[in-house]
């Protein structure tokens, strides 16, 4: 007994109906090659008229949305990526849309094909952690008015909506918190050069300097180049001075683990010898010991309204762009030096800072 054919229709199907090779189909369907716009239009209506439903991307041509959005993101670069993602997913698929995950390496070239492979299944939009140095990706996807929102890295331009947490204030409130304590040499480990986060960053240890009283000292501020191996070189930079900072700022928390090993190999006791506070708040922050003064960023509101965010455009692509700062969390702890009550979550604003609420 010869098999039952499928009542499906098939890419077969929507070739014979147009006219057109299967290839032909395919090209449509994927966007992998220009196909003449009489023949595309054909492709199209045989579609349209099968009912054809083998392919997201195929229905997305007739109905106008796969209700699907891209994320590209370097996994490596952020530690906190299961966070966001999770954020981003249940606020996608609230929504009633999916998300698919690429990861850029935070190199050019694997950005640049990540988010062309993206615009190839046809995403609604797209949700950026742009790689440093590389504008022409974000100057590509805004000329193809393809809605995009730049995540946690964000760019000097108003053209583009962006989200991210507050660099400036909170890293000034860390600053000063350190200077509180008695500190008048406080170094700062700054992450990749050339990063609007790294210099916003800098920009708050000056400022946190400056409302403290103390001079701003160059010197004093090493990249660690946003990893643990640069972290350790910055670390030693700073400590093999004549005159040592005896507290230290880490810009993220890729860095702080560089920072630890360098200082238990130098036999240094945190908290006492050299005073510790960072940025970010890792899961195992307040597991080592001292429990590490940090600044937590709000990662799933992040990732939630840049899922907001990229809705709005997609519903209004002419709406004005918007850039969201959300504002981070102190959690103090002894790195700093401060000998706390415990309590539950030990999560507090240093009562002894001059710093304001943030």
């Amino acid at each position: 007994m010869p098999p039952q054919r499928s009542n499906r229709p098939t890419q077969r199907d929507i070739a014979e109906l147009a006219g057109v090779s299967i290839t032909t189909v395919s090209h449509v369907v994927n966007g992998t090659r220009a196909v003449a716009p009489e023949t595309r239009a054909a492709v199209l209506a045989a579609i349209e008229q099968t009912g054809y439903t083998g392919d997201v991307i195929a229905r997305s041509l007739v109905t106008g949305g796969t209700r699907t959005i891209g994320v590209a993101i370097s996994l490596l670069a952020n530690p906190y990526f299961a966070v966001l993602m999770q954020a981003i997913e249940r606020e996608a698929a609230a929504a009633g849309y999916t998300v698919l995950l690429s990861d850029t390496h935070d190199t050019v070239d694997t950005e640049q094909s990540v988010v062309r492979a993206l615009r190839a299944r046809r995403v609604e939009g797209i949700l950026l952690t742009p790689v440093p140095g590389d504008r022409a990706i974000v100057d590509e996807l805004l000329s193809l008015n393809l809605p995009t929102v730049l995540l946690d890295r964000l760019a000097t331009r108003g053209d583009i909506d962006q989200v991210g947490p507050e660099n400036i204030q909170s890293t000034s409130a860390l600053t000063e918190h350190l200077a509180s304590l008695g500190h008048r040499r406080i170094g700062f480990i700054s992450g990749t050069p050339g990063l609007a986060t790294s210099e916003e960053r800098v920009l708050g240890y000056r400022l946190g300097l400056g409302r403290a009283g103390l001079p701003w000292n160059p010197d004093l501020v090493v990249s660690g180049h946003s990893g643990r191996a640069g972290a350790a070189a910055a670390l030693r930079n700073l400590l093999d001075r004549p005159e040592p900072p005896t507290a230290v700022l880490v810009a993220n928390d890729a860095m702080m683990t560089g920072v630890l090993s360098e200082a238990r190999h130098r036999g240094l006791r945190i908290g006492e010898d050299l005073a510790l506070a960072g940025y970010d708040d890792p899961e195992w922050a307040d597991l080592i010991d001292p429990p590490l003064t940090t600044m937590a960023q709000p990662i799933a509101d992040i990732g939630r309204e840049a899922v907001r965010l990229l809705l709005a455009r997609i519903k209004d692509p002419a709406r004005a762009p918007e850039t969201v700062r959300l504002p981070p969390r102190l959690r103090h702890r002894e790195s700093c030096g401060c000998r706390l009550q415990p309590h539950a979550g030990n999560v507090a604003t240093a009562s002894s800072s001059s710093q304001p609420p943030i």
